[in-house]
């Protein structure tokens, strides 16, 4: 025992040690609410990968983040709002900088065509890469519920957010290209689930997709050679905000 053991505690000690206590509990339960969050969210992402958007529900999300049903309505209020978080939250689509390379500084440096066929190619190894993604971008193409329309408004934001940097150019539909092009390699990127090759092209192949990698850029470069051609001075794209 110190010498300060048999020190007592007055009324004036207590009072300033109070305080402590209790401002941590805050902190920890604010910590403890996102670390459930991110649980919830995390087996929402596990159900889908496993079984299909049709295995969600609020029984099912709970038993799996091994949670309370009640913590689902607390945080979320409900499965809509689930939905909406999970798919503003749990990283289900790839943003800007992963299709950019890892860096956006590296656009920055490059001319706007190659800046935006940069981006369309880093698109498509970004599906390829991404298991859960391909598999949600399929089932919004089967069915249409809660789930797939706030998947599919997340999406399209993020692409407005893209479009909203991409070039500025006096003619031609850049969007309208990009999205035919983009389109191109998701449905190739799901078809190679149920088929090896189309049109000849071996798509479980590192040679296959460099095929239709460098159609997509031949494409994109076609694109932007026309849209020079309607500008006086032939250049082929204003300054982009990449």
């Amino acid at each position: 025992m110190s010498v300060g053991d048999n020190i007592p505690i007055t009324k004036s000690a207590q009072s300033r040690r109070s305080p402590r206590r209790r401002s941590a509990r805050p902190s920890l339960g604010l910590r403890n609410r996102e670390e459930t969050r991110k649980r919830i969210l995390a087996a929402v992402a596990r159900l889908l990968a496993r079984r299909g958007s049709r295995s969600l529900g609020i029984n099912a999300i709970a038993r799996e983040a091994q949670v309370d049903k009640v913590l689902i309505y607390r945080y979320f209020g409900g499965l809509g709002e689930l939905y909406r978080a999970f798919a503003r939250e749990g990283d289900t689509f790839p943003g800007l900088e992963e299709m950019a390379g890892g860096g956006m500084s590296g656009l920055a440096n490059l001319p706007p065509h190659e800046a935006a066929k940069t981006i369309l190619l880093g698109f498509g190894r970004a599906i390829r890469r991404r298991p859960l993604t391909r598999e949600m971008m399929r089932w919004e193409l089967q069915e249409r519920n809660e789930f797939t329309d706030a998947l599919a408004k997340e999406r399209e934001q993020q692409s407005q957010r893209w479009f909203g940097l991409a070039p500025k150019l006096d003619s031609g539909d850049f969007p309208a290209v990009a999205s035919i092009l983009a389109a191109a390699q998701v449905y190739l990127v799901l078809r190679s689930k149920t088929a090896a090759v189309y049109n000849g092209i071996d798509l479980h192949s590192v040679t296959g997709w460099k095929r239709i990698e460098d159609a997509v850029a031949l494409l994109s470069d076609l694109f932007f050679q026309h849209a020079a051609k309607g500008r006086p001075d032939g250049v082929s794209a204003s300054e982009s905000q990449f």
